[in-house]
């Protein structure tokens, strides 16, 4: 019996630690799960954030610049020219000619002293340069070989050749010149498109005239405009630039350059700018082929629409380019296009303002075909133009883009355009409107930005081209209403005006 009752005592402990193991088994299979799910939920929640970029194991400074250094540095020259000053200069003249006019005293007694001084010598210049083939052609700044007499070529193992100019394009500041070598090391002219806001980037030049000097930064802006020229399209960079840099590479990681380096602000330290490459290939070439650089030319003179006109025209958005003027004969005129057409599209290129524009334009060639698209009393239409060659000296006539008497409620002096009035605010005779002669003082519309010369072309989208079209007009809003005016401004630009009655 004791023995059957240990027995039966060690069954129930038997069963006991079997439910026991049971319920821990169990426990462990809960426990596991739960781990499981938490760790199937924390993986679906990882997944599910927002890409945060700064969290991401990425080196935000390249490890070395060295090997790109090693590999453009060949490339890359010093450029050195002399100017011969005649006459001993601007500063000669000033100090050593006659700065208080006619035969002074000053004169005569500083003569002795004079007759001493060169009045010819020689003026020296620094700037940089890339070789772009192997058989000597270097791209560089216009201003850096502007005027010279002379250009001496220095390479990176010191040999020095004199170069010669092989063609120049002052509007964007390019030039290239040639030096008698072939088997060069050469730089490829990259895609500064595909160029992002904080990419690194790689300036080599010679500032200060220390040669081969390698700096490094970000791109920390594109597009910039300097009002050096009409095609200015500039890289911002923060890689250090200074006097003698000017015609060096702007250099991406791959060792290709997307900028030309060209010039700096004085007073902004630490900023440089930089010719883009997809601007220079095109101009490159040109200089290369013929030695000069011909450009597409539209024959219309454009403006960017401001919120005034774009909402005289009934735009929701600003983008596009107003014609102000077209020139008569040109391609433009034979394509059907008129004044207050707003082009919006070359070919199937958006062109959202008057730089856009006149950059597109630029790019393509002489005699080449293109579609222009353009809004003309809310209607899109499209037409094709065959482009010429842009004359700088004399754009051509104008056509009549409307250009009339007595004082009006607004306090605008208006007067039908006579030969005189013509004359004196430089429209053509035969245009057609109202020039504003005069202002009143504190008047609507000298509140409103109207300037003595502007033509009244519409009221209220009505063709005005005399005193009684436009006082007709004028009766028929009430007194309290709201009145938009355009205007032509300088035979371009349009101004539009919105006045109460």
């Amino acid at each position: 019996m004791k023995v059957s009752r240990c027995s039966s005592e060690t069954n129930r402990t038997k069963r006991y630690n079997r439910a026991a193991r049971s319920r821990t088994i169990d426990g462990v299979d809960f426990m596991l799960k739960m781990n499981l799910a938490w760790l199937v939920l924390a993986v679906l929640c990882l997944t599910s954030m927002p890409d945060i970029s700064f969290a991401r194991s990425v080196p935000m400074v390249p490890a070395s610049f060295s090997d790109i250094a090693d590999e453009a540095r060949p490339a890359v020259v010093n450029i050195r020219t002399t100017k011969n000053i005649r006459g001993g200069g601007r500063v000669y003249n000033h100090f050593f000619g006659q700065p208080f006019g006619g035969d002074d005293m000053f004169r005569q007694f500083m003569a002795p002293f004079m007759e001493k001084q060169p009045k010819n010598y020689e003026q020296n210049s620094l700037g940089s340069g890339f070789i772009v083939s192997p058989e000597g052609y270097i791209v560089t700044n216009n201003h850096v070989i502007e005027g010279a007499d002379s250009i001496s070529v220095k390479m990176y193992d010191n040999k020095e050749y004199d170069a010669k100019v092989v063609g120049r394009d002052p509007k964007t500041d390019l030039a290239l010149i040639k030096i008698d070598a072939k088997g060069l090391s050469s730089l490829k002219l990259g895609n500064s498109s595909d160029l992002k806001v904080g990419t690194w980037v790689v300036a080599i030049g010679s500032p200060f005239g220390l040669e081969q000097t390698v700096t490094a930064g970000i791109v920390s802006a594109k597009g910039r405009i300097l009002g050096s020229g009409p095609y200015d399209d500039f890289i911002q960079t923060d890689a250090s630039i200074n006097p003698g840099n000017s015609g060096g590479p702007l250099l991406n990681l791959e060792g290709e350059v997307i900028g030309i380096n060209t010039a700096i602000i004085q007073s902004g330290q630490g900023i440089g700018f930089a010719i883009p490459s997809d601007m220079a290939k095109g101009i490159v070439d040109q200089l290369k082929t013929s030695g000069e650089v011909t450009r597409g030319w539209l024959g219309v003179g454009i403006q960017d629409i401001t919120p005034e006109l774009a909402e005289y025209y009934g735009f929701k958005e600003s983008d596009g380019v107003l014609v102000g003027t077209v020139y008569k004969d040109h391609p433009a005129d034979k394509g059907g296009i008129k004044p207050g057409d707003i082009i919006i599209k070359v070919n199937d290129e958006q062109v959202k303002s008057s730089r856009e524009l006149s950059s597109s334009i630029a790019g393509h060639a002489v005699g080449e075909k293109v579609d222009i698209t353009f809004i003309r009393a809310g209607q899109m239409k499209t037409v094709k133009v065959t482009l010429s060659k842009r004359s700088d000296s004399e754009q051509g006539e104008p056509l009549s883009s409307e250009s009339v008497t007595g004082f009006d409620e607004f306090g605008m002096n208006l007067s039908l355009l006579n030969e005189d009035i013509a004359s004196k605010f430089g429209y053509d005779i035969r245009a057609k409107g109202l020039v504003v002669t005069d202002i009143e003082p504190d008047s609507k519309a000298e509140n409103s930005g109207i300037r003595v010369g502007d033509v009244l072309r519409e009221v209220n989208h009505r063709p005005v081209e005399n005193m009684n079209q436009y006082n007709s007009i004028l009766r028929q809003i009430q007194k309290g209403a709201s009145v938009q005016l355009l205007f032509i401004r300088g035979n371009s630009s349009f101004i539009a005006v919105r006045m109460v009655r």
